[in-house]
């Protein structure tokens, strides 16, 4: 035991490198909850529009561009979006923003599915109950449908938000230093393969259970007020 410790201090406390994988764990919080919020944002967009979109023939080619949207971006790996991204398309920035843009691209098609499910689930009657009283399809959308739909999307941006948050690990594909990357670097540096990757998996397993225990209490507060 004693030997074992003695070899975390000399790869992380004595080597210093114990502040590379403090800036590996800032940058990858960052990049999934800059990521979370766009995919948020724009998911919402989407889901919104085609489901609007529906009923309105004038917006059925903006629902298709949208489906093919959709199908496109899921269609192509995340490691590989984030190399075009960082390569082609956003060459002159820095690699943590178009880590936070890309993740949030990838993770918004899977969003807007997840988001116009949970809006779909609602009955139908409440829109036309809303349409009688005089209100307009998309007021019906914000003020009616979406607030019911809310507790069928919030488990499931949960789930996405887990999703997410192990994805970045492929961050360091565009230099950026996530907690991946950091760990690499520590054991590429220090030449012990064992105790940096086991901080790594550590770490992402304390925050992937962390997040599913908030997410479970964040159900039962949801079953209780559906039960009111």
């Amino acid at each position: 035991m004693s030997a074992w410790l003695a070899k975390l201090n000399e790869t992380f406390i004595a080597s210093g490198y114990y502040t590379l994988m403090l800036e590996g764990f800032k940058n990858t919080m960052i990049i999934t909850l800059g990521a979370l919020a766009i995919s948020i944002v724009l998911g919402s967009v989407i889901a919104t529009v085609k489901y609007l979109g529906d009923d309105i023939p004038a917006m059925k080619p903006v629902v298709k561009i949208l489906d093919a949207y959709v199908n496109v971006i899921r269609g192509i790996p995340v490691v590989v979006l984030l190399l075009v991204f960082y390569y082609i398309i956003m060459k002159s920035a820095e690699g943590i923003v178009v880590g936070v843009i890309t993740f949030g691209i990838n993770s918004s098609a899977y969003m807007a599915e997840l988001i116009r499910s949970g809006i779909g689930a609602v009955d139908k009657g409440q829109m036309e109950a809303g349409r009688s009283l005089g209100m307009s399809r998309l007021q019906c959308t914000k003020k009616i449908i979406f607030p019911q739909a809310v507790r069928y999307i919030l488990p499931a941006i949960g789930n996405e938000l887990i999703a997410l948050l192990k994805e970045t690990s492929v961050a360091g594909y565009v230099a950026v230093v996530d907690i991946t990357r950091a760990g690499n670097l520590v054991r590429n540096n220090t030449y012990d393969a064992v105790n940096p990757l086991l901080l790594v998996a550590l770490v992402y397993l304390v925050l992937v259970f962390g997040l599913s225990a908030l997410l479970k209490l964040m159900e039962r507060r949801l079953a209780k007020n559906d039960k009111r």
